[in-house]
């Protein structure tokens, strides 16, 4: 979820009904398992996990006065599980990276200078706007807009995907300029709801990545991403978190989004190998159109 792209307020929930139940508000065990599950499936896949994320804690009354800093706080720790599982799914291709810092591998040197130059536009807009992002644009019904839009962008996009020329068909060959132009489309993923995977996959098909090139490239940006922003949360609002929510409920929804993460990126990659996006474009339409029902029903 891009919208915790250092920014100097992340989280990934919108504010919600207070309760006079602070028991209510509570991250229990169950609930810290299915926020790991949701986070995990969604954070890599074009679907956005804010969205899922958002709805979810709305559905298990989260977020709450009781509890909002921590419950914050928890849903941008939790994608830690997720950059786990892109560590160990692409632990060859860091490995590659790390060689390249030391000067013994100028691929993966090349592939650590294109990720870098890829995150610098978000982090800097986040960072700028991090505040109104989260003050206008984290709410149920702009995010229920991204979702549909995004959906509908997948859809006209395959339908005109054959006309696309494949000219990068390896990391390595992806240079700097691609990579300042994935980095500018990712700033669009500050809008939640958008997909950070969504619209680095698609910028890097449209300006000739291959669509593995595209996959992995997004990955391990995302990684760098939700390292970034991670780490920056810990280190501003960690205390708040285990003084509310204790350690072992946090640390097993971390554990949870690892495993499920790594389960998504595999069954996405084996996917995409022999399918188009299109599941994704519909799976958003019928997403957005569910929330919607669920705001208008004042179920969330």
């Amino acid at each position: 979820m891009l919208v915790v792209v250092v920014l100097g307020a992340t989280g990934a929930s919108a504010p919600h009904r207070g309760s006079d139940n602070a028991g209510i508000d509570t991250l229990t065990l169950p609930k810290a398992i299915v926020l790991g599950v949701v986070e995990g499936v969604t954070e890599y896949l074009p679907i956005s996990s804010t969205g899922h994320l958002l709805v979810a804690e709305r559905l298990m009354s989260l977020g709450g006065d009781a509890d909002k800093d921590a419950t914050d706080t928890y849903t941008v720790v939790v994608q830690i599980g997720a950059i786990l599982a892109v560590l160990g799914l692409y632990r060859r291709r860091f490995a590659t990276m790390v060689d390249g810092v030391l000067g013994r591998s100028a691929e993966g040197r090349s592939a650590l200078i294109a990720l870098v130059v890829a995150f610098i536009p978000a982090a800097i807009i986040g960072k700028v706007f991090g505040n109104a992002i989260k003050d206008h644009l984290l709410q149920p019904w702009p995010v229920v807009a991204a979702e549909v839009v995004g959906g509908i962008v997948i859809l006209v996009f395959v339908a005109n995907q054959a006309r696309l020329r494949v000219r990068t068909e390896t990391l390595d060959a992806l240079g700097w300029r691609q990579a300042a132009i994935i980095g500018c489309a990712q700033v669009l993923a500050l809008w939640p709801g958008t997909s950070r995977s969504l619209v680095t996959i698609l910028a890097a098909m449209l300006i000739g990545c291959s669509l593995q090139v595209a996959v992995e490239f997004s990955f391990l940006l995302g990684f760098l991403t939700l390292s970034a922003a991670s780490a920056y949360e810990l280190l501003q609002n960690g205390g708040t978190l285990v003084d509310t929510f204790g350690w072992v409920n946090p640390i097993v929804g971390v554990v949870v989004a690892g495993i499920s993460a790594a389960a998504a990126v595999k069954w996405m990659v084996t996917y995409l190998q022999r399918h188009p996006l299109t599941i994704f474009g519909w799976y958003r339409i019928g997403f957005g159109a569910v929330v919607a029902g669920l705001l208008l029903t004042n179920v969330i």
